[in-house]
């Protein structure tokens, strides 16, 4: 159940993109965002559609990375996050 006990470290922390493992045994999870998001820009790759909107997030407000071009979306939790500081 949701809360109960320790939680096991993963076995390995990796990438797959497009069913192809590019990178495994990474150190943390925070590492393989960041990679990740590396590999989408490095490759030229369109963010999931599902998920479009968590990258962006995770690009301009925790990155801090091309920030002056968010979705409205996107920046409308940027200014709630601003004001609540």
């Amino acid at each position: 159940k949701e809360g109960e006990g320790v939680q096991e470290p993963p076995e390995d922390i990796g990438i797959v993109i497009e069913g192809v493992e590019v990178l495994h045994e990474l150190t943390s999870v925070a590492s393989a965002c960041a990679l990740l998001l590396g590999l989408i820009y490095a490759l030229n790759l369109a963010y999931p559609k599902p998920f479009r909107f968590t990258f962006e997030v995770l690009q301009k407000i925790f990155m801090q990375l091309d920030q002056h071009k968010m979705s409205p979306k996107v920046q409308n939790l940027y200014i709630k996050l601003q004001s609540s500081q």
